[in-house]
């Protein structure tokens, strides 16, 4: 599974990816709430084990750098 840290650092990311987004107007409000509320009912099904262990190894794949 994918560290405390690492998931904290990866909702900034997106977080900050989806502002930028807003700012810039590529994504409306109201779309990134959709995307939020698609994240947050996401994780909380059985295809978070699969996203999470993709994420996990597209991650220490990066590590080895």
């Amino acid at each position: 599974m994918i560290s405390t840290g690492a998931a904290v650092s990866l909702v900034v990311v997106f977080g900050i990816i989806t502002f930028l987004l807003v700012r810039s107007r590529d994504v409306r409000a109201w779309e990134a709430v959709c995307i939020a509320l698609f994240g947050l009912y996401l994780g909380q099904t059985p295809v978070s084990l699969t996203i999470n262990g993709f994420v996990t190894w597209v991650l220490s794949g990066f590590s080895h750098f």
